[in-house]
């Protein structure tokens, strides 16, 4: 359940079957607060007082993040990012698919653009994500399940806001379209993480320590998405 309070300091608070409470700044800029079933409303406060400077902290640096978000328009030569790569783009007439990568560009239907359908070309890159993100999660998942030692159910890709993944209480996971702009790197990074929370549902060391056995360097991963996740759209 998620309730929306207002304060010099706005937040939302999800309460789940977590056992600490903890506080994480959503892609848009959300503060918000998620707590377990059985804290009182009054001890929220107190959760928020005890971290005002790092929510100022954290809020003051997401600003500066997206201050320089990339703003992509859909014409000849722009560059578009996959797997951490970027590829220009070439509108083309003689095209059966709305949108290919080929030759080392991003190949896209001229007439999708020429009608102005922004939306259209859009979903023809969000449509090339999902579908080449299908394969590579399911296999990056496969690999990583056991070193966890987990066995997730179904895999799924598909626009989830800002969230880059989401586990289900039933084990079916859900990925982000938008992972396949990132490095390999930092996909494996985020399938790790969401594998980890079928030991830990919240972010504790004891989670954090799961991600450690099988990234060591996770740190440094994580902060790579932190700077540039706001970058990584179409």
């Amino acid at each position: 359940m998620t309730c929306a309070h207002e304060s010099d300091i706005p937040y939302e608070v999800v309460r789940s079957r977590r056992r600490t409470a903890d506080i994480v700044i959503e892609r848009d800029g959300r503060v918000l607060v998620r707590i377990p079933e059985k804290i009182p409303a009054e001890k929220i406060e107190d959760i928020i007082e005890s971290k005002r400077y790092w929510i100022y902290k954290n809020l003051a640096e997401w600003r500066d993040l997206n201050a320089t978000r990339v703003l992509r328009e859909y014409k000849n030569g722009e560059g578009f990012l996959y797997l951490g790569r970027s590829y220009r783009l070439l509108l083309v007439a003689d095209q059966d698919e709305p949108l290919l990568l080929k030759g080392g560009r991003f190949s896209l239907r001229r007439d999708i653009v020429d009608r102005g359908e922004v939306p259209a070309a859009r979903a023809a890159f969000q449509d090339y994500y999902v579908a080449n993100g299908l394969k590579r999660i399911a296999a990056r998942v496969s690999y990583f399940a056991p070193k966890v030692g987990v066995a997730p159910g179904k895999i799924d890709v598909r626009e989830l806001n800002n969230r880059w993944a989401t586990c289900s209480p039933k084990g079916n996971l859900a990925f982000h379209w938008k992972c396949m702009l990132a490095p390999p790197t930092i996909i494996d990074y985020i399938v790790v993480h969401e594998l980890c929370h079928f030991h830990h549902l919240d972010h504790t060391d004891a989670f954090w320590n799961e991600v450690d056995k099988v990234i060591p360097d996770y740190r440094e991963r994580k902060d790579w998405l932190r700077k540039n996740g706001a970058a990584m759209d179409v």
